[in-house]
């Protein structure tokens, strides 16, 4: 199916720059841009590609000053990634959805399923499990005893949601995920290692979504909690009791140690480890990498490990590579003292 400029420009309430009847039919990297695709431009550093791609339409940014001739028509936008998203959204909506329960899957008979639901062959849906409407839970799924799963929700191929744990709508699961494993509870005595119970569940409010193979531990008691408009990339570990603020964002490989704290609007570079028992404040940036084993201040911006702020970082890392030779210029030094004081006690 092909749109035009113009009635691109309608949906995304931009202003047209160019051919209004050009026609798209896909979506392509401005870089290599080809005819009859629509593209973005976003980041600064790609600027140098708009003026020599073959896409048919560039969205850009409002404020988008161009230095040379383009060839492509412009869509102008408040802001042209969030409008690229509004269009993919729309393309993925547009999709065939699969309805109905296949053969090979096990829905148990106390089991409450809604309207238009899907289930896939090999998925396993114990009993007291509730599924709202508009849900797709794809081949090779487990939802356990009494887990609860709200509206419009995408459950792919292979993930585990065990008994009890509640979803709520809007929500997307990849492949690989684990809701509601076992925290890691061990109390030592005599040497080993005895298990601690793990009694709570995992609550996942509406519009989260969740990357391949992160992993949601239950809490030990009462809940492990990710609340409303969390995104969370790939591989990512959250353990028991932890709470995620709403709209925070992480990448993959992060950490979080039990019963820590992270507030809303939180972004989260990859990597970052995060310690037990603290709390992070709402709005805080962590850089990559960052090791965080104290309480973190609303809107802070830190990186490194042990994480200090930004500023402190890139000042100390200036210096980093100039610490071999300043140890050798102080042993110069401290031996020079040292010949000094020598002469003078003579």
């Amino acid at each position: 199916m092909s749109f035009t400029a113009e009635q691109i420009a309608k949906v995304l309430n931009g202003t047209i720059e160019g051919d209004p009847h050009i026609e798209v039919n896909n979506f392509s990297k401005i870089e290599e841009g080809k005819p009859g695709t629509l593209t973005f431009l976003a980041n600064p550093k790609y600027t140098h590609y708009i003026y020599d791609t073959n896409a048919s339409i560039v969205l850009v940014n409002s404020d988008f000053a161009a230095e040379h001739p383009i060839k492509a028509t412009l869509i102008r936008t408040q802001n042209a990634y969030a409008s690229l998203a509004i269009l993919l959204d729309m393309v993925e909506k547009s999709k065939p959805r699969k309805t109905g329960v296949e053969t090979m899957a096990y829905v148990d008979e106390k089991a409450v399923l809604g309207q238009n639901i899907y289930v896939g062959a090999f998925s396993y849906i114990a009993q007291g499990v509730r599924i709202g409407n508009n849900t797709q839970v794809y081949p090779q799924s487990y939802i356990g005893d009494g887990a609860t799963i709200g509206e419009n929700v995408v459950i792919y191929p292979g993930v585990k949601i065990y008994p009890g744990c509640r979803i709520g709508n809007n929500c997307i699961l990849h492949s690989g995920v684990v809701i509601g494993s076992d925290g890691f509870g061990f109390a030592p005595e005599d040497g080993v290692y005895k298990k601690i119970p793990q009694l709570g569940i995992v609550i996942i409010e509406d519009d989260v979504e969740i990357g391949a193979n992160t992993t949601v531990d239950r809490a030990v008691m009462d809940a492990t909690i990710i609340h409303k408009g969390v995104k969370l990339d790939n591989l990512i570990q959250v353990a028991h009791n932890v709470e995620i603020g709403e709209n925070t964002v992480m990448a993959a490989q992060v950490g979080i140690s039990g019963s820590t704290k992270i507030g809303k609007s939180c972004i989260v570079g990859g990597q970052v480890g995060f310690g037990g028992h603290i709390t992070i404040g709402d709005g805080a940036n962590i850089g990559a990498q960052s090791g965080i084993i104290s309480n973190i201040k609303e809107d802070a911006k830190i990186i490194g490990s042990p994480a200090i702020p930004v500023k402190d970082f890139f000042r100390s890392s200036v210096v980093f590579p100039k610490l071999p030779d300043m140890y050798r210029e102080l042993a110069k030094l401290q031996k020079e003292i040292e010949k000094l004081k020598s002469n003078n006690n003579e």
